[in-house]
């Protein structure tokens, strides 16, 4: 089983569902340059140490600056049982060009 893939409009209009959770995996550094509101953040590198937190009844859709991040941490929830894992295409810079320009790119 894989993580599927989840366009930057879909995560925008699942986000805040009680069933959803947007995880972003990004660094502390890129958050001071872009966030999105709502968002779960945990740094890749904490990823595998702190999975516990999260809940396994809810979807995960995980999020990076471009997607190469996210997809290995999508990956990693899949193959450690979570059942609904998503990963945003395109990560945060899709995200800002397609659904919300008042999030910076860089």
């Amino acid at each position: 089983m894989t993580a599927r893939a989840m366009t930057p409009a879909d995560a925008k209009t699942r986000l805040g569902a009680a069933d959803f959770v947007l995880l972003d995996v990004r660094e502390p550094s890129e958050l001071r340059l872009a966030r999105i509101d709502g968002a779960l953040h945990i740094p890749f590198r904490a990823v595998a140490a702190r999975a516990s937190e999260l809940d396994r009844t809810k979807e995960i859709a995980v999020i990076c600056h471009h997607g190469g991040r996210s997809e290995m941490v999508a990956q990693f929830l899949v193959r450690s049982g979570f059942p609904r894992v998503a990963n945003v295409d395109g990560g945060i810079d899709a995200w800002a060009a397609t659904v919300d320009a008042k999030i910076p790119r860089y």
